[in-house]
C-alpha cells in the first residue's frame, strides 16, 4: 500500500468547518503523522489541521451575494490549485460547500484523487450537477441512506457512514448549571431562537423571530426568549436586531446546544440546526427567508416538497416550515403556541423526531468515513 503523507481539504461555511473538523480528527486517530492542511475555520484548526485559508466571509446567500464575491472565489480557487502544485498533497477531501468544491473538481481535472464528504444536494435542485460528479470525484461519502440510493440508482459509486452529527450534538452543561449562568428562570417557559450561521441569515431571520416573539408573549406572558448566536459573527449584529424590543431576552455565544436544551420550544432557520433540534428531540418549527430576488430564481429549481432537512430524511411534514412570503409572525406564533399549549402535539412531534434520528445511523460516522477514505487513497 501507498504510503500518505499530505491530505488537503476544503470547506467554506461553519457547518462544513465542524463537520470537517470531526473527520480529521478521525483521521489523525488512525494515522497521526498525516499532514493535513486546508481552506477553515475554527473547528479545523483546533482538530490539527493547518489553515492556510480563513474561512470567514466565505459564506454567500442567494446569487447576488456570489457575484459580489466572485473575484474572491476565483481568486481562492487559483491559490488552492498552486497548492496542490507545490504541496502535492496525496488527495483532495471537498466538505460540503457544492457552489465553489464543484467548480474546483472540474479545475483538478483529475490530477489527484478527489473526495467528496457530505454530498452536493443536486437530488434537491440543480440535478445536472451529477455530470461533474461522475466525471471529476473519485469518491463519494453521504451522510444519509436516502443519497446512498440515488446515487447507486444514477450508477454513481457511494458509501453513507451515517451522520457525524449524532456524536457531536451534546450539551456542554447541566440544565440547571446553564440556567443559572445565564439567570434564566426554569419556572417559565423557554423559548430558543436560532437565525442561523450567516450574516444575510441574521439579518432577515432574526427581525421576523423577534416580532414572532413578541406575539407569542402576548399569549403566553413572562416567556422567556434565548438567541443562539453564531460564534462567527459579530455581536452587534444581533444587538441591532433587538434593539426597542421589550422581551425577556439573552443573547448566547456559541452553545446553541445548551439553548437547544433548555428550551420548550425553539424558531429554527433552514439548515443544519434542524438535525441538530431533531438529535435533540426537541419541538421546533422551521424559519426561512432570503432576498425576494434570490427567492424567485431559487425556487423553481427545488425539486422537493420540503426545504427542511428534518422533514426530507422523514420522507412527510414532521416539523411546520414558515418559507418566505408564509414566514409571517402571526404564523408562526400560532404553531409555537400549539406546541406550548398542547402536550400531545408536542408528543408527537418528538416521536417523529426520534425516528428521524433513529436513521441518521450509529454513532462513529466520522471514523468510519475516515478509515474508508484512507483505504481509498492507500488502494
Amino acid at each position: 500500500m501507498a504510503q500518505i503523507n499530505k491530505i488537503l481539504i476544503v470547506c467554506g461555511e461553519p457547518s462544513g468547518d465542524l463537520l470537517a473538523a470531526n473527520l480529521v480528527g478521525a483521521i489523525k486517530k488512525l494515522n497521526p503523522d498525516i499532514k493535513i492542511s486546508g481552506l477553515g475555520g475554527t473547528h479545523l484548526a483546533r482538530a490539527g489541521c493547518e489553515i492556510f485559508c480563513d474561512i470567514k466571509g466565505l459564506s454567500v446567500m442567494g446569487f447576488f451575494d456570489v457575484l459580489k464575491k466572485l473575484p474572491k472565489f476565483l481568486k481562492l480557487k487559483k491559490l488552492i490549485l498552486r497548492k496542490i502544485d507545490t504541496d502535492k498533497p496525496d488527495a483532495i477531501i471537498l466538505v460540503d460547500f457544492s457552489g465553489f468544491n464543484l467548480r474546483l473538481a472540474c479545475a483538478i481535472n483529475k490530477r489527484l484523487p478527489v473526495i467528496y464528504y457530505v454530498s452536493p444536494q443536486i437530488w434537491a435542485s440543480r440535478g445536472g450537477r451529477i455530470n461533474c460528479i461522475k466525471k471529476f470525484i473519485s469518491m463519494l461519502v453521504v451522510l444519509f441512506k436516502f443519497e446512498e440510493k440515488f446515487y447507486r440508482q444514477r450508477q454513481i459509486p457511494v458509501t453513507c457512514v451515517g451522520h457525524p452529527l449524532i456524536d457531536l450534538v451534546n450539551p456542554s452543561a447541566e440544565k440547571q448549571d446553564f440556567r443559572n449562568s445565564f439567570g434564566i428562570d426554569p419556572a417559565k417557559k423557554i423559548i430558543a431562537l436560532l437565525p442561523g450561521s450567516r450574516k444575510q441569515e441574521v439579518k432577515l431571520i432574526l427581525p421576523l423571530m423577534l416580532k414572532t416573539a413578541q406575539l407569542i408573549n402576548k399569549v403566553i406572558p413572562d416567556t422567556q426568549f434565548i438567541i443562539a448566536k453564531s460564534p462567527n459573527l459579530d455581536t452587534q449584529l444581533y444587538l441591532s436586531a433587538c434593539k426597542n424590543i421589550v422581551l425577556d431576552l439573552k443573547i448566547v455565544n456559541g452553545l446553541t446546544y445548551d439553548c437547544l436544551n433548555i428550551a420548550q420550544a425553539s424558531l429554527v432557520c433552514s439548515g443544519t440546526a434542524t438535525l441538530e433540534a431533531a438529535i435533540m428531540q426537541k419541538p421546533f418549527v422551521i424559519v426561512y427567508k432570503t432576498n425576494l430576488l434570490n427567492y424567485l430564481l431559487y425556487r423553481p429549481q427545488i425539486k422537493i416538497p420540503y426545504i427542511g432537512m428534518v422533514n426530507i430524511v422523514a420522507g412527510k411534514r414532521i416539523v411546520p416550515e414558515f418559507i418566505q412570503f408564509s414566514a409571517q409572525p402571526k404564523m408562526i406564533a400560532k404553531s409555537i403556541i400549539e406546541l406550548l399549549q398542547n402536550p400531545l402535539s408536542a408528543d408527537r412531534m418528538i416521536q417523529d423526531l426520534k425516528t428521524v434520528k433513529d436513521s441518521l445511523g450509529e454513532p462513529g460516522a466520522a471514523g468510519r468515513a475516515a478509515k474508508l477514505i484512507l483505504d481509498f487513497i492507500q488502494g
